[in-house]
């Protein structure tokens, strides 16, 4: 290859316009088959409730081991592929990572009829464990992966060395100040979701107003499932797990960890189940990061919190160098 024009397009451009396809808004099936993440895939399949499911899950292991593992626990609006950077960093230290799909997100299984729980998640996250024979592992739970980590810290406490929890919700309890809504009410929201819709929820909740071009990427993702055939079967699993949000709050046992804890906390996170059904004089009470960050700190034994200004709902997305600075020194 003579022409360096040309050898630098092989080398390059292909690679850029593969990643600009896979972020781009365009018709995404519902096991995100036609999505590439950013490292190998694997599937654990067992019988839950009666449905065959199969479970998504990166497991990726360092080139000099430290013994060490960690699992990254996604949120509700996303999935195992947005802890890339936080992953191939984490790597350079020596850590194995497992990254999980949760059943009814990502590459998982949408089941037609599943009674949605944080202890069936947290479960069927052990199983991952149990298949790959890791008895140990730190875990980091962003969101609703917050959630996930406290119940699956509280219910397999021998299992969990660190604790990390990334502007997790549940923090307060949404149903003493969010009005009730049926699965079917989530379900009828859920249908109506666009591209412009989703990216206001996060703009509003997430970001407090502050939007970067970066953060689209991960609207397309849900985005482009409003565009595909098999979205209302999506969208029944999303209401699905509202419903178990909803209804069942961890707050209340936080006191009963007792491993080493890591609150990161975006102090611009406004973010709250609900939120916009609150009345208004109500709705400005909902989702107040900085004073829950505190609360949740004095409730948790052994915990230490990190206060990250100007950050709000997603710091290892949003500041990436800030969040992993107060993480790594955890670690």
């Amino acid at each position: 290859m003579k022409n360096p024009a040309i050898l630098f397009l092989l080398l390059f451009a292909a690679p850029l316009f593969s990643h600009a396809q896979n972020d781009a808004l365009r018709d995404l099936d519902i096991n995100l088959e036609n999505y590439q993440y950013p490292f190998p895939v694997s599937f654990i399949e067992f019988e839950s409730q009666g449905e065959n499911v199969k479970m998504a899950y990166m497991d990726l292991k360092p080139e000099k081991p430290s013994g060490k593992t960690i699992m990254l626990l996604h949120g509700k609006n996303f999935n195992g592929a947005y802890w890339e950077q936080t992953a191939s960093a984490l790597l350079k230290l020596g850590y194995r990572i497992i990254i999980p799909d949760q059943i009814g997100f990502g590459k998982s299984s949408k089941p037609a009829h599943y009674q949605y729980s944080f202890h069936d998640l947290s479960a069927n996250t052990k199983k991952i464990l149990d298949k790959l024979n890791i008895e140990k592992t730190i875990l980091l739970g962003h969101s609703m992966g917050g959630m996930v980590a406290t119940r699956f810290t509280l219910m397999y406490p021998a299992t969990v060395e660190k604790l990390i929890l990334e502007n997790p919700i549940g923090l307060e309890d949404y149903k003493l100040k969010v009005p009730y809504q049926s699965v079917d009410k989530w379900y009828q929201s859920e249908l109506k979701s666009d591209f412009n819709s989703i990216k206001n929820y996060q703009l509003t909740s997430y970001y407090d107003g502050k939007w970067k071009e970066g953060y689209t990427r991960w609207v397309n993702l849900l985005a482009g499932w409003t565009l595909n055939k098999d979205y209302p079967k999506i969208a029944w699993n999303s209401a699905l797990t509202y419903d178990m949000i909803y209804t069942q709050p961890v707050c209340y046992e936080f006191e009963k960890i007792n491993v080493p804890t890591l609150l990161i906390i975006g102090q611009r996170d406004r973010s709250a189940v609900g939120k916009n059904l609150a009345p208004e004089d109500v709705r400005k009470t909902l989702g107040n990061y900085p004073e829950l960050g505190k609360q949740t700190k004095a409730r948790i034994k052994n915990s230490q919190l990190v206060e990250l200004n100007n950050i709000g709902h997603l710091p290892h997305i949003e500041d990436f160098d800030r969040f992993f600075q107060s993480l790594s020194r955890f670690l």
